[in-house]
């Protein structure tokens, strides 16, 4: 679910930071806040996931949309590429308004994607090939036309009618009512507070029947639950233990700090100009993150841990620094999300080492030792190869990304396409667009279909995703030379940039079980790290240029655990690092990234 979040780019970051250990005058990571290395084949906390959005990863019937026997068909891709675990955006029945993030039954098969034998057999194939399943699990919100809402909205006497966040609304002279509210005046009522949906609007919808309003933090039609109910926390577990029966690996959480609000109805502070859509920009303090989403966290987490094979919860948690972070873990007890989604990292709004080194340091040493998540690629932002792509060097600035996503010890989540490098195929007209985001907010907010175009299979008729004459989102010119044949075939391609490190990642006993610390903190383009190694093996040191400018660097390991300066190169995204044999002087092209073994 797209969150309007935009971290800070951080221009210094070289301040004396004791959490890290280094100052400005040394550069100097000190080795008591490395993470050390440490030997656990909980599998999550190794694993490469993979989202696939069913509508656009493989078509297996002609009809121009994806679905589930498309995702069986390509099962031994993943497998090839290294990936321990698929996460499948919705699948359930829905509307579609919100592309399936609408749900109007938790526990079926939208008939678009297939039925529940097509996912049994899913299951079953997936685990032939060795690959996790893990579904998408909308909490926050139900479809408008989901039996519950449909019984809730009928009266406000029935077996439902505590089951979503409803309210009187306000009368539309009360004193303190203001103008934009008033633009939703219902029978002489207006909402109770200020607040909009992200999507554009008030997040209050009147409902006649009820002589109520209800309260929505994404489309009208997507009705948010009253989590204070104990019954829908009951309704909503039990939903969950139907998947968790079948085998799947554990749940993404879409939208999970969403689920209370301010019981006071407090208005969301202004805080200045307008969005896409007109509204007023405001803050989310009284609708989001708020403490009490964590207890029913910990209680998930605690009939999640009754399953055996270390199922997981991961969160999509967009949240405004790591400190805030660290609560979804449970802090030290560690006892809620095994794997919040750290968007700090992958989701600025520039490239550049002094923020990478920034985030990426303090989930290293700031989340009382959990697992980090890195995620650079998903379905609600633009993809990363567009975002921070120059137009001339997008592919090796590809490379570098995936260089940090599968060489630091985050556990990886990538998103379909973005190991051949697909770009954001953003559209150019108005009657194009398919999200409601793009409709309402066109021209400024263009909405999400860009970022989810049908996979790029083959330089063939409809790039092999579909037979059909028509896909449900045009395929982009870019298939002619972006997909995955070709690129199989070209061994200095993105693609298999993608599986050399994934293999590294499962084969370099550092890179499985390593520590980590920062390298020459003070370098303003160069990012540089040591995955310290575990008895028996020797260290790893990345080193990734972030300039258009070569740029030589010496590494020195010394401090943590590295007595030589031999080395073994292991991967390198350009030619002329393939020979290089010391941790001295390494001389970096631009936008280029050297992964080497110390000896």
């Amino acid at each position: 679910m797209r969150r309007l979040f935009a971290s800070a780019l951080i221009a210094g970051c070289l301040i004396a930071n004791p959490a890290w250990g280094w100052t400005q005058q040394t550069g100097v990571y000190s080795a008591e806040a490395a993470p050390a290395p440490s030997h656990d084949e909980t599998w999550w906390k190794h694993a490469v996931i993979y989202e696939i959005y069913p509508r656009s990863f493989q078509d297996s019937n002609g009809d121009g949309i994806g679905d589930l026997n498309g995702i069986r068909e390509r099962l031994g891709y993943l497998q090839g590429l290294g990936v321990d675990a698929i996460w499948i955006a919705p699948m359930y029945p829905s509307p579609q308004v919100d592309f399936g993030y609408d749900i109007s039954n938790y526990e079926a098969v939208d008939p678009q994607y297939g039925t529940m034998a097509d996912f049994d057999r899913l299951l079953a194939a997936a685990k032939q090939h060795n690959i996790r399943i893990v579904l998408d699990m909308v909490l926050n919100h139900t479809s408008d036309k989901h039996k519950w809402f449909v019984e809730s909205a009928s009266s406000r006497k029935n077996a439902k009618a505590d089951w979503y966040v409803w309210s009187d609304g306000v009368k539309a002279d009360a004193p303190g009512v203001t103008d934009y509210q008033k633009k939703f005046e219902h029978e002489g009522m207006v909402p109770p507070n200020n607040w909009e949906s992200i999507f554009g609007g008030s997040a209050w919808e009147w409902v006649p029947a009820r002589r109520q309003f209800y309260y929505h933090r994404f489309y009208k039609q997507q009705p948010d639950l009253n989590w204070n109910n104990p019954a829908v926390e009951k309704a909503m577990f039990d939903m969950m233990r139907f998947w968790l029966d079948k085998g799947v690996a554990g749940f993404r959480l879409d939208a999970i700090p969403s689920l209370f609000e301010d019981p006071q109805l407090r208005n969301e502070p202004e805080t200045g100009g307008v969005n896409a859509q007109g509204d007023p920009n405001l803050s989310d303090e009284y609708v989001d993150n708020l403490p009490k989403v964590h207890e029913v966290i910990r209680r998930m987490r605690a009939m999640v841990n009754a399953y055996a094979g270390n199922r997981v919860l991961i969160g999509e948690t967009y949240l405004p620094n790591t400190a805030e972070m660290e609560k979804w873990y449970g802090g030290a007890a560690r006892n809620e999300l095994q794997l919040p989604m750290d968007m700090l990292v992958g989701f600025n709004d520039g490239y550049s080492a002094a923020h990478f080194r920034k985030y990426i340091g303090e989930a290293e040493t700031e989340l009382e030792g959990s697992q980090p998540l890195f995620v650079f690629d998903n379905h609600d932002n633009a993809r990363s190869i567009t975002r921070y792509g120059d137009g001339v060097h997008d592919v090796a600035i590809a490379k570098t990304v995936a260089a940090m996503l599968l060489t630091t010890r985050a556990t990886a989540l990538t998103y379909y396409g973005a190991e051949i490098g697909m770009p954001t195929s953003t559209p150019t007209r108005r009657e194009d667009v398919k999200d409601p985001i793009g409709i309402t907010g066109w021209p400024k907010e263009k909405g999400r279909d860009g970022e989810r175009t049908p996979m790029q299979w083959t330089p063939g008729l409809d790039a092999g995703f579909s037979t059909a004459k028509t896909t449900w989102l045009p395929i982009p010119p870019s298939y002619k030379t972006i997909n995955v044949e070709t690129e199989s075939a070209d061994p200095d391609s993105l693609l298999n940039w993608y599986k050399q490190l994934i293999a590294l990642r499962r084969t370099n006993a550092t890179l499985h079980d390593g520590g980590f610390a920062m390298l020459d903190a003070g370098d303003a383009d160069v990012l540089a790290y040591v995955r310290t190694a575990p008895e028996g093996a020797a260290p790893v040191v990345v080193a990734i240029n972030m300039s258009a400018q070569a740029k030589t660097v010496s590494l020195d390991v010394s401090a943590f655990g590295g007595t030589g300066k031999t080395a073994k190169t292991l991967a390198a995204s350009e030619a002329s690092l393939r020979g290089v044999t010391s941790t001295e002087n390494v001389m970096l092209p631009p936008y280029s990234a050297w992964v080497g073994e110390v000896r």
